[in-house]
C-alpha cells in the first residue's frame, strides 16, 4: 500500500496544479466575444476609449461609434483579440474575439474536393463561404455583385436607366 500514497500525492498535486493554471491563463467567458462570420454585432466599449486595435483583421473588423458602441464584423473564421486604448494609450480592454461559421442551415456539397455551398433557409440557394471552390466562389459573387448593381439602378440591368418608358 506504501507504493499508493506518493501515487494518490502526485495526483492530488495535478490537480491542485491544473486548477491554478486556470487562473492565469485561459479567457473567460466575460473576456470573449463571439460574433459569426458575415455577421455584425454590438457591444459597449469602456468609458475614454479613443483607438481599437484587432490583432487580425481578416478575421474581424470594428468600427468605434459615437455613444461607446462598437460594431465588430466577423470576416474570416478564426480566434484573435481586440484592444481598447485611451488617448494617453493605455490599454482600456484586452479581449478576445472568436469567429465561428454562420448559424443558419449552411449545407456543403462536394465535387470531388470542390466544395460548393448553400444557404438551406427555407430552399437551397448558392451561398459563398470561405474554403468553397474558387470558380464558384467567384461567379456566385459576380453573380451577386450584378444582382445588387440592378437593385440600385432601380430593377434594370446595373447601369440601365430607371426611367419609366
Amino acid at each position: 500500500m506504501p507504493a499508493v500514497r506518493p501515487r494518490r500525492g502526485k495526483i492530488v498535486l495535478a490537480v491542485l496544479m491544473a486548477g491554478f493554471a486556470g487562473f492565469a491563463g485561459p479567457a473567460t467567458a466575460a473576456d470573449t466575444f463571439v460574433v459569426a462570420v458575415d455577421q455584425a454585432r454590438l457591444m459597449r466599449v469602456p468609458d475614454r476609449t479613443a483607438t481599437i486595435i484587432v490583432g487580425n483583421p481578416l478575421i474581424a473588423d470594428v468600427s468605434l461609434q459615437s455613444g461607446g458602441m462598437l460594431v465588430v464584423t466577423g470576416k474570416g473564421y478564426g480566434s484573435t483579440n481586440f484592444l481598447a486604448l485611451d488617448r494617453s494609450g493605455n490599454v482600456l480592454s484586452d479581449q478576445q474575439l472568436i469567429v465561428k461559421p454562420p448559424a443558419d442551415n449552411t449545407v456543403a456539397v462536394f465535387y470531388g474536393t470542390a466544395r460548393q455551398s448553400y444557404s438551406c433557409e427555407p430552399m437551397c440557394e448558392p451561398r459563398i463561404t470561405l474554403g468553397d471552390n474558387k470558380d464558384y466562389f467567384n461567379n456566385t459573387l459576380q453573380q451577386t455583385a450584378t444582382r445588387n448593381g440592378s437593385a440600385a439602378a432601380g430593377g434594370g440591368p446595373a447601369g440601365a436607366s430607371a426611367a419609366p418608358r
